[in-house]
C-alpha cells in the first residue's frame, strides 16, 4: 500500500515537472508581449487620470492605483488565459494532452501557475509605478505577497475555466472581452463598493476582483485587518471553487 502510494505521488510530481516546464517554455518565449499586454492598458489609466484629474484625495489616489493592479490581474489572468485556453482546446492541441498519461488536475495547476507568472511582475510594477506618480505613500507588508497570490489565482480560475467551457472561439473573445471591462469598471476594482449603486454593489459579490480590490485597499493603507482576512477567506473559496468546478469541467476534446 505505501509502495503504490508512494508511486501516485512521485508519478503526479513528475507530471507536474513536465508540464510546468512547458508553461515556463511558452512564457519565455512570449515573455515580452505578455509584459506588453499586462502592462501598457493599465500604465495608461494610470497616468491619464493623474493627468486629467491631477492632485486629489489621497483614498480616491489609492482606489486608482489597486484598481490598476487589479486590471492587470484582469487582463492576464481572465482575458489572456481564457483566450489561449479556448485556442488551444479548439484547435485540437487537448487532443496530444489526451494521448498522455497526465492527470487534468495537474493540468490545472500548470495553468494556474502560468497565469500566475505572466501576471505577477506587471502586478509589482503597477505598485511602485502608481506610488511615484501620485506622491503618495503606500503600506507595504509581507501580507501583501499571499494576497497577491491569491488574487491572481482566483482570476485565472474563472478565465481558465471560461477557456475550457467556451463552445467556440468567437464565443470566448466576446465573452471576455464583455466581462473584462464590466468588471473592470462597473464593479467594485475603480473605486469603493459604497460609490456604486446598489444593483452593481450586489452584482459585484460573485467576481473575486471584488474581494481582491478590498483587501490590497486595505493593506496599502492599514495593514493586515480583520477585514483582509475575510476577504482572504473568500478568495481561498473562490479558488477551491473554481479549481474542483474546472477539473471537471475540462474535456480533451473540443466536441464533447
Amino acid at each position: 500500500m505505501d509502495n503504490a502510494l508512494a508511486f501516485v505521488k512521485g508519478r503526479m510530481w513528475t507530471e507536474l515537472y513536465i508540464l510546468f516546464r512547458i508553461q515556463v517554455a511558452i512564457v519565455r518565449e512570449q515573455w515580452m508581449w505578455i509584459f506588453v499586454m499586462a502592462t501598457i492598458f493599465p500604465l495608461t489609466t494610470l497616468l491619464s487620470m493623474k493627468f486629467m484629474y491631477g492632485v486629489t484625495s489621497e483614498q480616491i489616489m489609492v482606489n486608482v492605483i489597486v484598481g490598476n493592479i487589479v486590471f492587470a490581474i484582469i487582463m492576464m489572468g481572465f482575458n489572456a488565459l481564457g483566450t489561449e485556453i479556448s485556442w488551444q482546446k479548439h484547435a485540437g492541441y487537448f487532443t496530444f494532452y489526451s494521448s498522455l498519461p497526465i492527470s487534468k488536475a495537474v493540468f490545472v495547476v500548470t495553468q494556474l501557475a502560468r497565469g500566475l507568472m505572466t501576471t505577477l511582475p506587471s502586478v509589482i510594477i503597477m505598485a511602485f509605478i502608481g506610488q511615484f506618480a501620485y506622491g503618495i505613500h503606500l503600506h507595504y507588508e509581507w501580507g501583501l505577497i499571499p494576497v497577491f497570490l491569491l488574487a491572481v489565482l482566483s482570476m485565472v480560475g474563472v478565465g481558465a475555466g471560461i477557456g475550457f467551457w467556451s463552445p467556440d472561439h468567437q464565443m470566448t473573445n466576446m465573452l471576455v472581452q464583455g466581462l473584462m471591462m464590466f468588471v473592470g469598471f462597473l464593479s467594485p476594482v475603480m473605486m469603493e463598493a459604497s460609490q456604486l449603486p446598489p444593483v452593481l454593489r450586489y452584482i459585484g459579490y460573485i467576481f473575486p476582483t471584488t474581494y481582491s480590490a478590498s483587501a490590497l485597499r486595505e493593506l496599502l493603507t492599514k495593514g493586515w485587518t480583520e477585514a483582509v482576512t475575510i476577504d482572504v477567506i473568500i478568495l481561498i473559496a473562490f479558488l477551491i471553487f473554481s479549481f474542483a468546478v474546472i477539473s471537471r469541467m475540462i474535456s480533451w476534446r473540443a466536441a464533447e
